[in-house]
């Protein structure tokens, strides 16, 4: 089966969803939400809102819209911009079970997730997202958001047996989506791994270094799999990335050496042969280029 380079950035990342919360607001309402420590997203699946982040202007959210935050910034959701806003600490403070009530009537029904990554993967993940991923309800590529929304819907609202682990599950699901409409919708992305590994051309290439990031893998043979010469690969693979496919490889093979620094028992001569390197002393000062740390650093710090 092809390598999945997505799935193995999220799978180092830990990426998982927590924490849903559903929020059913009527009349005028605000709601203060602070800072977050890591990404967070809303759909709205009744209603609208305004959503207002910290420094930017008023931005309407339909029904049917999904959003997910990637800059660690404040943000206001209301129903009247003229409303104070009342700190979501305050909201929630007296909820008894998933569904927060605010206000008077139903108008409103709001999705709440919160994405944990590892913390070695924040920075990461987070840094290859613009600040807000956008989903509207009308987009071609929202169907499969709305089918999870209205599950987390019953989960939520309706309290089955089991429902704060189908939940998560679901969240995590609606979190990939988000990603993957993002992915499809054609935007331009910052340079870097994420959108090298939503890339068409570089996909074939990438499939190699991931199926096996071993191997002596030659600029060559990277752009034979892209169909495209050594040349034009370089150039391609760099405007995309930002980094050498080369440069890619190394720094795949290093984010993999830490994890199985921090998991596993394997000795720094074991990663060395693993991952393509002639002796441990060469293995170890390419890991310190790139991760800023020794192996043994790594290993004590987890």
């Amino acid at each position: 089966m092809p390598a999945d380079p997505f799935s193995d950035f999220l799978q180092v990342t830990r990426a998982h969803s927590v924490h849903t919360v559903a929020v059913i607001a009527g009349g005028a309402w605000s709601i203060a939400v602070p800072r977050p420590e890591t990404l967070k997203f809303w759909a709205v699946a009744r209603g609208s809102c305004w959503l207002t982040l910290d420094g930017d202007p008023p931005r309407k959210i339909e029904q049917g819209d999904v959003f997910l935050l990637a800059a660690a910034r404040s943000h206001v959701l209301a129903s009247d911009l003229k409303t104070k806003p009342r700190p979501l600490a305050d909201v929630v403070k007296h909820r008894t079970g998933p569904v927060v009530h605010l206000g008077k009537g139903d108008d409103t029904l709001m999705l709440g997730g919160k994405v944990v990554l590892d913390t070695s993967g924040a920075d990461m993940l987070i840094g290859a997202l613009p600040p807000v991923i956008h989903i509207r309800a009308a987009s071609r590529l929202a169907k499969n958001l709305h089918w999870l929304m209205d599950q987390l819907v019953h989960e939520r609202v309706d309290r089955r047996p089991g429902a704060d682990v189908v939940s998560a599950q679901l969240a995590h699901l609606m979190f990939i989506q988000i990603l993957r409409a993002h992915f499809e919708s054609g935007e331009p992305g910052e340079v870097g791994w994420l959108r090298a590994v939503s890339d068409k051309r570089l996909a074939p290439a990438l499939q190699l270094i991931h199926s096996d990031p071993g191997r002596s893998w030659q600029l060559a043979q990277l752009a034979r799999a892209a169909a495209m010469s050594r040349a034009t690969f370089a150039a391609y693979f760099k405007g995309v990335a930002g980094i050498s496919p080369i440069a890619y490889l190394t720094g795949w093979r290093m984010r993999l050496a830490a994890r199985a620094l921090r998991e596993d028992d394997a000795t720094v001569g074991d990663l060395a042969r693993r991952f393509g390197y002639t002796s441990e002393s060469a293995f170890s000062h390419a890991f310190k280029r790139v991760t800023g740390d020794s192996p043994r650093a790594c290993r004590d710090g987890a």
